[in-house]
């Protein structure tokens, strides 16, 4: 984790956000960001021991934050999550629908319920928690919703349609959402990261029984990413911080893409 500030430290002084899937990778990531710019920051997850210690790392860096126990799988686990984020806050000034799940799987043996997994999470959970915010949003007079989507479903990615559709999904709900809800002060915008090394990410470099291959996963960076290194999780908070900030009034219905050019270029051998 490291929200290092390139924002003014009150930039988002006042605002309350709510990031899912908060409490590792990419999400905690986008909190540390979002704290060191000054909001207070809700993380949620569905596995209390992840918000237990991340909740610790983002308050020793000196942010506000509270945790909430979900699965955005579930409409109603998500409409008290937003219920209780709300009441304890007075308001959600930011929703960050960053919740998924991923793993790769051949399309011809995956089952349904590996598949149901990764799309119900990935996309049924964004418009779950982007409909449960939406009421509160409203009578506050506005807000901002971003979502994490990827950048595989732009060229196709072998061993991941579950993944794939759903994302392709996200960013279809995020253009149809962003029309809807513009009258009420809503905006809504999704951002594709491409590869940063999560665990997941680490798990596809690691051979049985052993420990991630380190020059493997530098050689892959070097010619597979344009820029030439891999992304960090404070490469998507910062633009999460930029869109929630006033510089993000005016843009909505956007589909913004971190992978240091990696998806243009494809796998340059």
């Amino acid at each position: 984790m490291n929200g290092t500030r390139i924002f003014p430290p009150d930039l988002l002084a006042g605002k309350v956000a709510l990031v899912t899937g908060g409490g590792t990778g990419i999400g905690l990531g986008i909190a540390a960001c979002l704290s060191a710019a000054g909001a207070t920051v809700a993380i949620a997850s569905r596995k209390p021991e992840h918000l237990a210690a991340a909740a610790e790392a983002l308050r020793g860096a000196g942010g506000g934050v509270t945790t909430v126990e979900t699965n955005v799988r579930e409409p109603e686990a998500v409409a008290r999550m937003v219920e209780r984020v709300a009441g304890e806050h007075g308001r959600i000034d930011l929703l960050v629908n960053n919740a998924a799940g991923n793993f790769y799987a051949p399309s011809a043996t995956l089952s349904p319920n590996a598949w149901r997994a990764v799309v119900e999470t990935d996309l049924y959970g964004t418009f779950y928690c982007s409909q449960a915010v939406y009421p509160v949003m409203k009578a506050q007079g506005g807000g901002r919703i971003v979502s994490i989507s990827m950048t595989l479903h732009y060229r196709g990615w072998p061993l991941m349609a579950h993944a794939t559709a759903a994302k392709a999904g996200v960013d279809a709900l995020t253009r149809t959402l962003a029309l809807e809800w513009a009258g009420d002060g809503i905006t809504v915008n999704a951002i594709a990261p491409g590869p940063i090394p999560t665990e997941g990410v680490k798990k596809a470099f690691t051979p049985p029984g052993g420990a991630p291959d380190v020059p493997a996963m530098d050689e892959f960076a070097t010619r597979a990413i344009p820029l030439g290194r891999w992304g960090k999780p404070e490469d998507v908070g910062h633009l999460v911080a930029f869109l929630a900030s006033p510089a993000g009034d005016w843009i909505t219905g956007s589909i913004f893409v971190v992978d240091g050019g990696s998806w243009l270029a494809g796998e340059r051998r």
